[in-house]
């Protein structure tokens, strides 16, 4: 499970630009912890907490670069801002080429940081919702059986029951009692809405 309630974690080695960005993400309402490190920040993340990093490009030791690398290596999904006051095009293509959602040139301005905060936010909360949801349908297909997961595989293939039956040598009501009980497991009443949970975990 997710720890719901995001928080806006902040990294930057430049303890002023820290504690002004602080005071600004609490300023609105959001709970913000700071770190002074890449390293300290890595020591303390649960990848189950949700929010955002807004994390600084150059620091001493492991670098911003550093630590997205290492964040993905654990499979962190964290929006990660960069901010940077080195203007460093190439460094930014590289961290957007990694994942970053956004990179911000220093001195920005308050609200062009809030309204990318807000974004990053919202879209850590819908990657975590279709993550939860995938594994949601992963469990409930591993509950069926391996005559049901053929059936599933025909009814997905867009067969009839008939044909189904025919191809497995069984009566037509069996397969009927098969399809009721895969319906009953994956938790739907609906064919198209079954076929939109197997898409979702064959992507």
């Amino acid at each position: 499970m997710t720890d719901k309630t995001p928080i806006v974690f902040i990294v930057d080695d430049d303890a002023a630009v820290l504690d002004s960005i602080g005071l600004l993400i609490k300023s609105v309402g959001l709970e913000a912890k700071l770190f002074e490190s890449a390293q300290s920040f890595l020591d303390s993340y649960s990848t189950k907490q949700s929010g955002c990093l807004v994390l600084d490009v150059r620091m001493p030791g492991m670098s911003g670069l550093d630590l997205q690398v290492k964040l993905i290596a654990l499979g962190c999904i964290l929006p990660i801002i960069f901010i940077t006051g080195h203007g460093d095009i190439p460094m930014a293509v590289k961290a957007m080429q990694y994942g970053a959602v956004d990179f911000l040139q220093k001195p920005f301005r308050d609200q062009e940081l809030l309204d990318r905060v807000q974004n990053a936010i919202e879209e850590d909360f819908q990657t975590r919702s279709q993550h939860f949801e995938k594994h949601s349908i992963e469990q409930r297909l591993a509950a069926l059986t391996e005559r049901e997961h053929q059936v599933l595989d025909m009814i997905i293939a867009g067969k009839a029951n008939k044909l189904i039956a025919a191809d497995l040598k069984l009566s037509q009501r069996t397969i009927e009692i098969h399809r009721a009980h895969i319906l009953e497991k994956m938790q739907t009443r609906s064919l198209a809405h079954l076929v939109r949970m197997i898409m979702m975990v064959s992507d």
